[in-house]
Formats: C-alpha cells, sequence, structure tokens
C-alpha cells in the first residue's frame, strides 16, 4: 500500500504563536491493531471536564446507573421549565382582564403533581380536572349494552337512566341550585327529571317578563328607568333643585313633589309637581275615545304604539292647562314637559297638598261660595277655552286659599268631539248631585246646570229623554263636519248648539 505523505506547512497564527501541524502518520499505522492494543495498555486517561455548577436536580440518592432513569428526570426538569415559562406567557397574556385565557392544555406536567417549587404549584380549582368533584356517571357504548347474558345492562336501565337524569341538572340555569346530587348518588326518574325541567323554564320566562314589565312600565310609587333618568336630567339641568317623594298616584300618573329651580329666563315655581303618566295601559285601557277623535291629535294617535299614547297625552293635558290659564281659570301652572313627565306649579303650602273638595272642610258659607265658583268655572271652560273636563267631579278640585282650582284635565276635549256634549252631561251631574248633598240650597239640578253652562236650551225632566236630545245635537253636528269639515254648530236661535271658537293653542 502506497503511503500518504502529508507535507508539513507552518501557518502564521493571529495570535502570534505559530501552531504546528501533527506529525504525519501512514494509513497502515492507523488501522493497525497492534497500535490500538498499545493505546489500550497505556490506559491514557480521558481529559476531565472542568465542573460548570450544572445542576440536573438529581440526588445523592437517585439512581443514575440507568440510561432511562437519567432520561426521564431531565426530561421533567424540561417540562417544569416548559410549564414555568408557559405561565409567564399567560399572565402576561391576560393581563388585568376580567375574562382570561388558560394555557393548561398545553402544559407537560400535571397540575397537581408534587413539586418542590412553590412556582410550580397549581390550585386544582384552576384545572379541568377536579379530584375532590364525583365522577359523573359513565354513558353506555354506541351499540347501546354493556355486559353479556344475564349480566347485560341497557341504555334504558333504571339505575343509569337516573344517574344521567342527576348529571343532566347540571344544565339548569345558574339560579337554580340542584345540589351535589352526583355525589349523593341521587337517582331521577324521567318523569321527576322532565317535571323538574318543565319548572326551570317556566319560573325562567316568568323571571324574564317580571324583570322586562319592572324595566319599562311605571307601577305604583316607582318609575321606570328611562323615567328615572328624565328626572335625574332635569335636576341636573337646574329646572328642579330636588325630587322629594311621590304623594299621590292615581289609574293614570304618579305625582311626585319637587322644589323648583330655573329653567332658562322662565322663573320656576318654588314647589313643583312631577305628573308622570303611567306608561302602562293596564289601570286605563280607555283613552283612546278621549283623545282618537279630538282632531288636534287625530292625525297623530295610533293604538300600536302604547308609549306614543302616553306621550300624547301628556302633551293634551299640558294644551288644556294653557288654554285654562290664558281663560283665567285657576289651576296649575305648566312649567316644562318631557315626553311623559308634565312639570307644573304645587297647589299648596310647605310641601303640604292642598285638600280635595271631597275632604274639605268647609263651612256652609265656604260650600256656596264654592258652589258659584264652579259654576262660573265651568261656563268659562266650555265657552272661553272651547273644552269640557270630562271627569269633573270632587275628586279632580282642590280647595286652596278660599279658591276652587281644577286639575286632572288630561281627557278634557272639545265639545265638537262626538262624545262632547254626554260628557259634560255627566260633568253637570256629577257636580249637581255633590252640592245638593253637601246642603247648598241654591245648587241647580243637573238638567238646568247644563243648559246653564251650555248655553242649550232642551226642556225635559226626564233623564233619558234628556240624552236623547243630546245625542241628536251630536248627531247633527257629526254629520255636519263630515260634509263641510269644519267643527262648527250651527245657530242658537233654532235650539241647535251654539257656534263655538275653534282656535287652537
Amino acid at each position: 500500500m502506497d503511503q500518504l505523505e502529508v507535507t508539513t506547512k507552518e501557518t502564521k497564527s493571529p495570535w502570534g504563536a505559530p501552531v504546528l501541524a501533527p506529525a504525519p502518520c501512514s494509513l497502515a499505522d492507523v488501522m493497525s491493531e497492534q497500535l490500538a492494543r498499545e493505546l489500550h495498555e497505556e490506559g491514557i486517561p480521558f481529559p476531565e471536564i472542568p465542573d460548570t455548577d450544572l445542576d440536573l436536580t438529581c440526588t445523592p440518592e437517585a439512581d443514575t446507573s440507568s440510561d432511562l432513569m437519567l432520561a426521564q428526570m431531565l426530561q421533567m426538569e424540561f417540562d417544569r421549565e416548559f410549564d414555568t415559562q408557559l405561565r409567564r406567557e399567560e399572565r402576561k397574556f391576560n393581563g388585568d382582564s376580567k375574562v382570561s385565557i388558560s394555557f393548561e392544555n398545553y402544559r407537560m406536567v400535571h397540575p397537581y403533581e408534587d413539586s418542590d417549587s412553590s412556582e410550580d404549584e397549581v390550585d386544582w380549582q384552576d384545572t379541568r380536572h377536579d379530584p375532590y368533584r364525583a365522577d359523573k356517571p359513565t354513558t353506555t357504548p354506541k351499540k347501546g349494552f354493556v355486559g353479556k347474558g344475564k349480566n347485560i345492562t341497557t341504555k334504558h336501565d333504571e339505575e343509569v337512566c337516573g344517574r344521567k337524569n342527576t348529571a343532566r341538572m347540571d344544565n339548569f340555569a345558574p339560579e337554580v341550585q340542584v345540589g351535589d346530587g352526583i355525589g349523593m348518588d341521587l337517582k331521577l326518574s324521567n318523569h321527576v327529571y322532565n317535571a323538574l325541567k318543565r319548572h326551570c323554564y317556566t319560573e325562567q320566562r316568568r323571571s324574564a317578563r317580571l324583570h322586562e314589565k319592572k324595566e319599562h312600565s311605571t307601577a305604583e310609587h316607582a318609575v321606570d328607568p328611562k323615567t328615572r333618568l328624565l328626572m335625574y336630567k332635569m335636576v341636573n339641568a337646574g329646572i328642579l333643585e330636588n325630587i322629594n317623594g311621590c304623594f299621590s298616584t292615581g289609574k293614570e300618573s304618579v305625582v311626585f313633589h319637587a322644589n323648583g329651580g330655573s329653567f332658562e329666563e322662565k322663573i320656576v315655581p318654588e314647589e313643583c309637581v312631577l305628573k308622570v303618566f303611567k306608561t302602562t295601559l293596564n289601570e286605563f285601557k280607555n283613552r283612546d275615545k278621549y283623545i282618537k277623535d279630538d282632531y288636534r291629535f287625530k292625525d297623530r294617535f295610533s293604538k300600536l304604539n302604547p308609549r306614543k299614547i302616553i306621550r300624547l297625552w301628556a302633551e293634551k293635558e299640558m294644551h288644556n292647562l294653557t288654554r285654562m290659564k290664558k281663560a283665567g281659570i285657576p289651576c296649575p301652572e305648566v312649567v316644562i314637559l318631557k315626553k311623559h313627565i308634565l312639570v307644573m306649579s304645587f297647589i299648596g303650602k310647605d310641601h303640604v297638598p292642598a285638600p280635595k273638595l271631597k275632604d274639605a272642610t268647609l263651612s256652609s258659607e265656604d260650600m256656596k261660595k264654592a258652589y258659584y265658583q264652579v259654576l262660573n268655572m265651568m261656563q268659562q271652560l266650555y265657552q272661553d277655552c272651547n273644552l269640557v273636563h270630562a271627569d269633573l267631579s270632587e275628586y279632580n278640585m282642590l280647595w286652596h286659599d278660599g279658591q276652587v282650582w281644577f286639575i286632572d284635565v288630561s281627557q278634557s276635549i272639545e265639545p265638537t268631539h262626538p262624545h262632547g256634549l254626554e260628557f259634560l252631561f255627566r260633568d253637570c251631574r256629577n257636580v249637581a248631585t255633590f252640592f245638593q248633598k253637601a246642603g247648598v240650597a241654591e245648587a241647580l239640578n243637573v238638567f238646568e246646570l247644563f243648559n246653564t253652562v251650555s248655553g242649550l236650551q232642551i226642556n225635559s225632566d226626564n233623564e233619558a229623554d234628556f240624552l236623547a236630545q243630546i245625542e241628536a245635537l251630536e248627531k247633527r253636528n257629526e254629520d255636519h263636519v263630515q260634509k263641510s269639515g269644519k267643527k262648527i254648530f250651527t245657530d242658537t236661535n233654532d235650539g241647535s248648539p251654539p257656534r263655538l271658537n275653534t282656535d287652537d293653542d
């Protein structure tokens, strides 16, 4: 075999000292068994590796003679380091967010294994597996049964179905307290489970309905959140100083007392009233007959939107009060209207509302004075304001400072309304009955009072005949309106209703 000769070449080292190439040797010497034997006999030791302080978490007692054991220990240490880094990434990713993302599925070491480091410990409540929680019942395989022969168990087995139904209770709504049925090995029959499921569903729907009703409608002595927000805005805008509380409630509204502030350049009374119209029609469902035939609001009336009807109702009372105030009739003064909240002046003193005429204690002279005031105010309301109260009684009249005040005119209509004269007759009956019972000798009967207020001359002492003549007059006026499109009555010389002023506010 030819020998391989390697020429020596002196290379210049960048560090200054020359590096000599190793002595040349032939391939035969390298492959020689004799040379290998000599090296083995000489027993040249391997150079020692300097200590690098590398701790592989191997305790002196650990058995490191097995390569498998050593590899497992190294792998476990690597997994723990990986989990530690993963937790740091998880905390950095979630930050202070209320909704956190878990990296649990990417961890390598079981969370509740023993660990020397407190940083590696993970509470079992943060993991998907709860070691203290009872196992859910095992489900039957797809084939529908387990076992063989006499020991066969199908999916319809009573105990299997009972445990499954107990486990399904965890899917009920959170507010349903189902308890630890699995831990008690509770077995629910299909009949019981289905009854519980229906009950929970019914209660959930009922709770939703109550919540909806509470949020979107006003109740007695209470307001819904939207109405409360409007009231807060009035206080923040300075229109009102504060709202003191509810002092009256009825079928259509809730009335609050408040201290007035200032509104632009208008002076707000020191004591005000907030009339909050209820946003539910449950108690007063016949509003439409008072408003749908009123030509001022006829085009804007719609049965399909109750909340808009409420606003229309509040606007109607504002316009009626404005007419009455211009005519000099004692009534609350309108301050501002915000949707279904009407702010008016307070009839009373020092947070004490004026008593209703029914509850006021009056002498015979004061009662006689009140009667003539009411008679004069009814004539003014009909002739000057072109209005009929439509709900006038001792409950809607207040006695304050020796004067009768009219309130609650949201349902007031014009005499040209298809039922305007009927409503006027009803008001006259209420007024005449009250003052006659109060002992006012000068009080007119219902027929005389109606003719005095309306200026008509209907001669009849029978209520049925009287009402028949009133309905005939209303029918004649309605036919005239349909033909001419104008809401006026004919002259009074032929016994028909008088001509009325139809100018709006």
